[in-house]
Formats: structure tokens, sequence, C-alpha cells
């Protein structure tokens, strides 16, 4: 299954509601679920973001549907990474002549 790796800032909304925090993450867990995926890691970091997720989802398009659901509700804004392990690219490495 595809993984998205996710640089997450929060909001001036999210900031001001930061207590919620975890729970936003456990209700961002129940949404992927319901699209199929799975919210696999989250952390909470320091530095230029302020968390950062892993996630799983069966296509690029229900990974978007996943970030579009959990940024219209005002509290992240979201840079995501389609990740690829060493199986997948050792593929992307023959399509690639290598």
């Amino acid at each position: 299954m595809p993984k998205f790796i996710s640089l997450i800032n929060w909001t001036d909304q999210g900031i001001r509601n930061f207590k919620d925090s975890v729970d936003r993450a456990t209700a961002a867990g129940q949404i992927a679920e319901k699209l199929g995926g799975k919210l696999t890691d989250t952390y909470w970091t320091l530095g230029p973001y302020d968390v950062v997720a892993i996630s799983d989802f069966p296509d690029d398009e229900t990974g978007e549907a996943f970030l579009l659901a959990i940024g219209s509700l005002g509290n992240i804004r979201t840079t995501t990474l389609r990740a690829f392990d060493a199986e997948e690219f050792s593929r992307i490495i023959s399509k690639a002549g290598g």
C-alpha cells in the first residue's frame, strides 16, 4: 500500500487548541480507516514542523482525500511526500534502466 509522510504545521486555530492535538490525531486515524487507509505513526516534533505523520492508503487519490478531509477542519496545513520502500524503489530503478 502506498506510504505517505506528512509534515504538518498548526494553523492559528490549531495552536489555540493545542490541548486537543492528541484527540485530533486519534480522530484523523479514524478518518483514515474509514477511507481504507491507516495512520501508522504520529510524532509531535521540535523544529520547523509541529507534527510528522506516516500513513498508508490504497492509492494516491485516497491519500489526497484524507489530506483534504483533515485539512478542511482548519487546524493544520500539510506538506506531504509519497514514500517508497526498498522493494518499490528497486522496481523504479528497474524501470529507469538501472
